[in-house]
């Protein structure tokens, strides 16, 4: 059994260091549902090979399921008996995720998460509600659009149930667990923006869920003062260029990244950006398209990761590789800066005269520290 524990002090900051980049902003856009209502009328159950569990369920304790539903994102989380479910995979993921959960023994969900209104993360929530009693559906917005998201809706509230969307700051309790909603904490025109990130902790183990957060998002989060500093992080966008930046991860700075993706995808994820700036972190990844479905169960004090498939970690994040067989001994060069809040300064990472940690705030660019009103050092930036 892999146990994992909290790194040292000196080992975050190092980490933290070297983290430090540049983060890259790409326009992107899903596509919306389309046939909805045949899909989920006509939807079967898959067969039994489809959905096997990737790690026997835990009596009591801690669980997160990363399910493998291809190019979309599907979490459940269960604790002491009491399970939610964090979005359903595309409209035709439905019936797979519903007898995911049965195989589980999920007879009720207390809270249904639609992170998003895109249809690869709320689709499958349509076939949820039709089958699973809910305690709380919550969405970023009640009402959008799309067939996939009217019919998440209509389904909701049959069960008696209104779709509700909650405020940056609610808590709720998940058996011993605690789950808090950390963002979006502005408004935004990128659907992908307004994901319902969810911190969840149990014991001294954590959890971050990001739906399709970009790095904007990322950016206004970080500088909200959200205790993002997890354990686990659901990789934001399955992997997108345009998510999950440095800035983001120095201060996420997580063991374990979980990308759910679907094999051979048409948008090129996960990025090879994205697996870099994971790399440089010190990341483990773990990915739904090479892996199969990913089970992390926490005693609260550590953890042990399992999935469908074996697979080394080199395989899934090949950024580890340089080609040769051999692990990478080279690094990306760092373009990134650190300021001084009391001198209003800022500097490379490799100055000598960075300030106290206490003292030190990040920017991504050159040009994000001028624009906040920061002077460049005269010793290593003159």
């Amino acid at each position: 059994m892999k146990q994992h524990h909290k790194p040292t002090l000196t080992a975050t900051l190092l980490r933290r260091a070297a983290v430090l980049a540049l983060a890259a902003v790409l326009a992107f856009s899903l596509a919306g549902c389309q046939q909805l209502l045949d899909a989920l009328q006509q939807a079967q159950p898959p067969a039994a090979s489809t959905v096997q569990p990737a790690a026997p369920a835990a009596e009591g304790g801690f669980s997160i399921d990363f399910i493998d539903v291809g190019q979309a994102l599907s979490v459940l989380v269960t604790c002491d008996g009491q399970s939610m479910l964090y979005d359903g995979g595309n409209v035709e993921d439905g019936s797979l995720v519903v007898s995911y959960l049965q195989s589980k023994g999920v007879a009720r969900l207390e809270y249904v998460f639609c992170s998003h209104a895109h249809e690869d993360h709320v689709g499958g929530l349509a076939a949820v509600m039709a089958a699973i009693p809910a305690g709380h559906a919550y969405a970023p917005v009640t009402t959008a659009d799309t067939q996939c998201f009217q019919y998440f809706v209509k389904y909701t509230q049959q069960q008696g149930l209104a779709l509700e969307a909650p405020a940056v700051g609610t808590v709720w309790q998940l058996g011993s667990a605690t789950v808090r909603l950390l963002g979006p904490v502005a408004q935004y025109d990128d659907t992908n923006d307004t994901s319902l990130v969810l911190r969840i902790d149990y014991g001294e183990t954590s959890f971050l869920l990001t739906g399709d957060m970009e790095q904007d998002a990322e950016d206004d989060l970080v500088a909200s003062g959200a205790p993002l500093d997890v354990d686990v992080l659901q990789v934001g966008h399955h992997g997108s260029e345009t998510s999950t930046g440095y800035v983001f991860l120095n201060a996420v700075l997580p063991e374990i990244g979980v990308i759910s993706v679907g094999e051979g995808n048409s948008y090129g994820h996960p990025h090879e950006a994205a697996l870099s700036r994971l790399r440089d972190a010190g990341v483990d990844v773990w990915r739904t398209d090479l892996a199969g479905t990913v089970r992390i169960i926490s005693d609260g004090v550590n953890y042990t990761v399992a999935a469908d498939r074996d697979v080394t970690p080199e395989q899934q994040n090949p950024t580890l590789s340089d080609g040769s067989g051999q692990q990478s001994s080279s690094q990306p060069a760092i373009q990134a800066y650190i300021g001084n809040v009391n001198s209003k300064k800022f500097h490379l990472p490799s100055c000598p005269n960075l300030p106290d940690p206490a003292n030190q705030t990040l920017f991504s660019s050159y040009e994000q520290a001028v624009a906040a009103g920061y002077e460049p050092c005269g010793n290593c930036l003159g």
